[in-house]
């Protein structure tokens, strides 16, 4: 069986998703590509987490057809294959269904920059429209949205997020779910006071160079 390290990857993510309380049940998925041999590795659809071994994993091509695995892919690959074909440097997807973050994007609003940390994800965390799960018009309008960023709001659904690597991408989920309870919170006894266009530079300069590096295509 290939890519032991990767799928054992994924088991451990997909535990802390729980352990994090970053998603119930067997909500959310998690994938890792393997860009030298074009295939990408994701969680499985209906297996709780805690119960998920290496073998589970189903490694698939980039346009959904199964190379190894007994196991159904989970249905969201449309939405993690986009990421890969279209980015030179994005390797791990991870899509939760945090609390809080989900409770925003069930309102439909983007999270604005109120805390540096921001600065993970991008200038904003953005929130696109409502599209059908395991489809591939949310896969398109997800990456529409995404741009140059590393996270975003799947508007009444949950949170997907990127990075060059699994823990990269968990760490962007986890700062995204952060900010939403932030959001709510300050709401909650006042407004907000938000980072400017100019703080916001400095921030991102310090967080370093963010998000994806496109292929030129005209898709």
């Amino acid at each position: 069986m290939k890519y032991m390290k990767e799928r054992q990857q994924i088991v451990d993510f997909g535990k802390k998703l729980i352990t994090e309380k970053l998603t119930t049940g067997t909500g959310g998925n998690i994938s890792i590509f393997i860009r030298e041999d074009n295939v990408m590795l994701i969680s499985p659809s209906g297996i709780p987490y805690n119960d998920t071994k290496p073998e589970d994993i189903v490694v698939l091509d980039l346009d959904g057809n199964v190379v190894e695995g007994i196991r159904k892919p989970s249905s969201e690959y449309h939405m993690h294959c986009i990421f890969y074909k279209k980015t030179k440097n994005v390797n791990a997807v991870v899509h939760t269904h945090s609390d809080y973050a989900t409770a925003i994007a069930c309102l439909n609003q983007d999270i604005e920059p109120l805390h540096y940390i921001i600065g993970s994800v991008g200038d904003r965390v953005r929130c696109c429209e409502y599209r059908t799960f395991g489809t591939q018009e949310l896969a398109d309008e997800a990456y529409r949205v995404m741009g140059n960023n590393n996270g975003i709001l799947l508007g009444n659904h949950g949170v997907l997020a990127v990075g060059s690597s699994c823990a990269e991408a968990f760490s962007v989920a986890k700062d995204i779910e952060f900010l939403a309870k932030l959001k709510i919170r300050a709401q909650s006894i006042g407004t907000p006071v938000l980072l400017d266009e100019k703080q916001m530079e400095v921030v991102v300069e310090k967080f370093g160079t963010y998000g994806q590096i496109f292929e030129d295509d005209e898709d």
